[in-house]
């Protein structure tokens, strides 16, 4: 599997900042999707709820 549409997603945490910085890797189109960031709502495990997860650069 390609290494190079790997995106790193990371949380913004939840209204009181519980689970802010919870890293997810993931996948991404980069034919379809190569000028948009991508920001999604996913399950944190930290905050044990649904937050935000903001597309950052890669290290």
């Amino acid at each position: 599997m390609s290494q190079d549409n790997l995106i790193r997603l990371v949380s913004k945490g939840d209204e009181n900042g519980v689970g802010k910085g919870h890293v997810i890797w993931s996948h991404k189109n980069t034919k379809k999707l190569r000028n948009i960031k991508i920001e999604l709502n996913k399950f944190n495990p930290i905050a044990k709820k649904h937050t935000k997860y903001v597309e950052k650069k890669r290290k």
